[in-house]
């Protein structure tokens, strides 16, 4: 017997382009970080923690493709600062999770996940959990994120993408 996750993950293996542009061209008009009603793919979502219930959020996210290359300053430097030596090292999903903790610092960053992309976005749908709330002080799967030394995780590299970002995860 097969249950529904298994239907879900492989309609995401091969979506449908018509329907994914279209709701790109939707996301685009909206703001960068946007909160949801509920996951676009349900599967990952539930796979990376999120429960449907109170103290869960999940915010869609926008981040424009290219450009990590840091810009040269232009005066007020010395010499030796002018130089450009390295690029970002953070990856997409990485700056997507901590735009959303940035605009939301009440929550702490659970998971993210990929939704799509286009010619110059990337989307992503970012798992987040109010640590405040007396449902996630109570679930035991969920409550050490209200412990204070599980606080601002992403800013310290605590998600998955930022392990992958700092290197201790090789593929994802």
């Amino acid at each position: 017997m097969v249950g529904m996750y298994k239907y879900i993950k492989e309609a995401w293996k091969k979506p449908d382009a018509v329907t994914l542009k279209a709701r790109m061209v939707e996301w685009r008009k909206g703001d960068a970080v946007e909160k949801v009603e509920k996951p676009l793919r349900l599967d990952r979502a539930r796979a990376l923690g999120y429960r449907a219930k109170k103290g869960f959020v999940v915010f869609r996210v926008r981040v424009k493709r290219g450009g990590h290359k840091r810009t040269r300053p232009h005066k007020g430097r010395q010499t030796r600062k002018l130089t450009i030596r390295k690029n970002l090292d953070l990856n997409y999903r990485n700056i997507a999770e901590r735009r959303a903790q940035a605009k939301h610092i009440n929550l702490e960053v659970l998971n993210s996940y990929w939704i799509g992309k286009d010619g110059m976005h990337y989307f992503y749908e970012i798992i987040m959990v109010d640590p405040k709330r007396s449902e996630i002080k109570n679930d035991p799967k969920i409550n050490w994120i209200a412990n204070k030394k599980n606080s601002n995780r992403v800013l310290r590299g605590l998600t998955s993408s930022g392990k992958k970002s700092r290197g201790l995860r090789a593929r994802e």
